[in-house]
Order: C-alpha cells, then structure tokens, then sequence
C-alpha cells in the first residue's frame, strides 16, 4: 500500500473513531464531513470548507477523500481533532450567542467560523480577544404602519443580556430593552426582502412584539440569533381574540405529550380543513392549518421536538415557569 492510499485509510478511520466529534462537521455539526482543515486539525463539511478558503491565513483545507496528505498533516489531525479543537476555540461561548446548525444559512455560518478561529474570541487565555461589553450598531428597520425601513441604533450589552434600539440616533431613552432570554430571531430574507433579514421577537407587557430588521453585513446578527423550528398561523379553538393568550410547554413522550394528524371526530375548522391535535397530560389543544403542505411540516416539527427526552435542567425552569422549548 502506497503513501498516499495509506494516509486516505487513516484519515477515514479517524472520521469514525468514536470520542473524538470527528464523524460531524465541527462548525455546524453536519454529518459525515469530507473536508478538513490541516492549519486547525479540525474536520469539515464541504459548506464550512468554503469559509475557511476565504481566510487562508488561518485555516488551510483539503479534501479527505481526493487530496494528497503527508505524514505530517495525517499526525497533526491525529493528535487534535474535532473535540480537542472544540475544547479550545469554544471555550468561553457566550450563553446568548447562537451556534449555528447544518441547516443554518451561510451568514451564519461565516459569522460563526470567523469570530471562533479568525478572531479567536471565545479562547479561555488570558491573550484572547474578549467579546466587548457593548456592541452598537445600525440596521434598518420596518415601520410599524408601512414598509418603509428606517435607520434606528441597536446596542447589545452583553454582560447585562440586554439589547436596546432607539428611534434617535443620538438618543438617549431606548424605545425598547429587551432581555435576550425573551427574545428569538430567525433569518426571513423573502419576509423582508433582504439576505440578512432578520425577524426579532420579544414579549412586552404579556404580548408577542416583532421587529423586521436588516444590516448589509448581518454583523449583530449571530450575536442575537436564535431560529425557530417553525413559525406560522393556526387556527385554534376556543375564544375568537388577535392577541397572544398564552404559551405551551411541549414536554416529551416519555412524559405523554403526543401530536395526532387530523381534527377530533366532530370538530370543523372556520376556515381551514386541515388540522392537528396536540395532547399534553393537562389537555388537548385542536389546530387548524391553512393548507395540508402546512399542516405536515407543523406534525414534523412538532414530533420532532416531543421526540426529544427533557434535559434535567430543561424540566427544572420548566417547573417554575411554562413556555415554548
């Protein structure tokens, strides 16, 4: 066996060792990376490999399967790996900052990529650059009665958790602060008509309040970023009211939560026909969706969330305080 086909066999063994991370992407968690970074040690899907050509400097890449490795290179990636490499460029992430996943789009992704190895800002020395206390930027935001973006200033406080926007730019009483453990955002570029639009939501004196928003570089943006595995419109029975009522904890199987296709045997939609059913140990809760498209996608989503057994930490908050996983 030739260098070149020995060092392809060791390389694919290291993929499928097992404690290592190495069988999923270390920046996004894809499964079955064939990229890796030889300058880092860490392995790569073929996305993530894409940033990290864009900073050569940094990280330098090569194909596991079609590329020539050395010696050298085979023993470096031995001797780090997904996990070792983990430990040290993720060692101070903060808890609001949003980690991107396989499914993610792009800007998150790079924005991830760069701030862990280019700008190494989550490394536990002491010479690492730390994450700035605040962070102020501008983006353009949608007036509430029409369409027109203005420009409005956003600060970030990270040691309080806390983003503030101001109508002013000189401004000094905020509009609105919000707590980032209230607050979800998603990526709605066809919503907003931008690649870095983004959709924040936030809870304000018991109601559900959106911000439709946009920068140019999406710079705030994976410091805020937490998607939704699904947003939409359903229709509900029970009192007719626009507003918000209240939140549903969806637990797990294990603790005889349940989502059925279809609505009880006697119940009809207003509007809609198709429907779903959602069992939690206290009640059933009927929804209708607006087309069966809509209705499968929600049964998905949902079952795959009650699929998912509670973490122990998970079913402490949730014995205080009910809401949404």
């Amino acid at each position: 066996m030739g260098d070149r086909e020995r060092n392809k066999k060791r390389l694919l063994e290291l993929l499928q060792a097992t404690g290592t991370g190495n069988g999923y992407c270390a920046d996004c968690g894809a499964a079955d990376p064939d990229w890796a970074s030889y300058k880092l040690g860490v392995f790569i899907c073929l996305h993530c490999s894409g940033v990290h050509r864009n900073f050569p400097d940094v990280s330098k890449v090569k194909s596991v399967r079609l590329d020539f490795w050395d010696d050298s290179m085979v023993e470096f990636m031995t001797h780090n790996g997904n996990l070792n490499m983990k430990a040290k460029f993720e060692a101070r992430v903060p808890p609001f900052y949003y980690v991107p996943q396989a499914s993610d789009c792009l800007v998150l992704k790079e924005q991830w990529i760069r701030a862990k190895y280019e700008r190494q800002e989550f490394l536990a020395d002491e010479k690492a650059v730390s994450l700035q206390g605040d962070r102020e930027v501008f983006l353009w935001k949608r007036g509430r009665d029409n369409a027109q973006f203005l420009r409005r200033r956003f600060v970030l406080l990270a040691r309080e958790g806390l983003l503030k926007y101001y109508t002013k730019e000189e401004g000094k009483t905020p509009k609105a602060v919000i707590n980032i453990k209230d607050l979800n955002a998603t990526f709605q570029t066809e919503k907003i008509g931008h690649p870095h639009g983004l959709q924040i939501t936030y809870r304000k004196d018991g109601r559900t309040r959106n911000l439709f928003v946009y920068h140019d570089s999406g710079k705030l943006v994976p410091l805020i970023t937490r998607n939704y595995l699904k947003q939409g419109f359903m229709e509900k029975t029970g009192p007719k009211d626009a507003f918000e009522q209240g939140q549903v904890l969806l637990g797990s199987n294990e603790q005889g939560y349940e989502v059925c296709e279809d609505l009880p045997k006697g119940v009809r939609g207003n509007r809609w026909k198709a429907g779903l059913t959602v069992i939690t140990p206290e009640r059933k809760f009927v929804f209708t969706c607006p087309s069966e498209k809509e209705q499968r996608e929600w049964l998905e989503s949902l079952r795959d969330v009650l699929s998912s057994p509670l973490s122990p930490l998970y079913l402490l908050n949730a014995s205080a305080e009910s809401g949404l996983r």
